[in-house]
């Protein structure tokens, strides 16, 4: 039996998911590393705001979309990934935490590219056309519709996207720099992952890609 389905900023048809309301959450991101070239890098918080500490997440993983997985070179508020060169990137971790009495769950996605047409993590933002400026949202294989994406840029330029009829998103790209698209969802009901009980389980995805000069 179908579901009916609400993402904090999106709603689609496909899981038992809700909306995980409230202002927008941290998230893990990807970007190239400039310090060291073909090397890319992975934080946790927000783009225009200080990252937080890798330990604030568990079981941090990089792989390509073969699964491969890459080595993560720890450090204190971001990780270092020997990036591979054409292909795009993902990450993930989570991050058991509490809510008043309730026992919570973050499971943070993180893509960065926008060669690759097909969605690899459960949650995923995905080019419609290779290096293309309209995405249509995943959710463990299944094309879902959204409702609205947030973005964050390397400008401090934010905005909000509303869907168009078919349920992907556009976004237009008027200078060079990093950007980045985030979703954020919750699993209604309580769950069980790894033998731990939870209350809620959210998925916080982001893409993320670089327009250049």
């Amino acid at each position: 039996m179908l579901c009916s389905l609400r993402l904090r900023s999106l709603s689609f048809a496909a899981a038992c998911l809700a909306a995980a309301g409230g202002a927008q959450a941290d998230y893990l991101w990807l970007s190239r590393d400039g310090a060291n070239a073909g090397s890319a890098v992975a934080r946790v918080g927000e783009l225009d705001k200080t990252s937080l500490p890798m330990a604030s997440v568990a079981a941090p993983r990089a792989f390509l979309a073969d699964g491969k997985d890459l080595p993560l070179a720890s450090e204190a508020d971001r990780s270092v990934i020997p990036a591979v060169a054409g292909t795009d990137l993902r990450a993930v971790a989570s991050r058991p935490g509490t809510e008043g009495d309730k026992a919570t769950l973050t499971r943070f996605q993180a893509r960065f590219g926008r060669n690759e047409t097909q969605a690899v993590n459960d949650l995923e933002l995905v080019p419609t056309e290779p290096d293309g400026n309209t995405f249509k949202l995943v959710w463990k294989g299944n094309a879902v519709p959204a409702t609205q994406v947030n973005v964050d840029t390397s400008e401090g330029w934010r905005r909000v996207l509303k869907p168009a009829k078919d349920g992907t998103v556009s976004l237009a790209t008027p200078f060079p720099g990093l950007y980045v698209l985030e979703v954020t969802a919750r699993v209604n009901g309580a769950v069980t992952v790894d033998g731990k009980k939870y209350d809620e389980v959210r998925h916080t995805a982001t893409l993320s890609f670089e327009v250049p000069r």
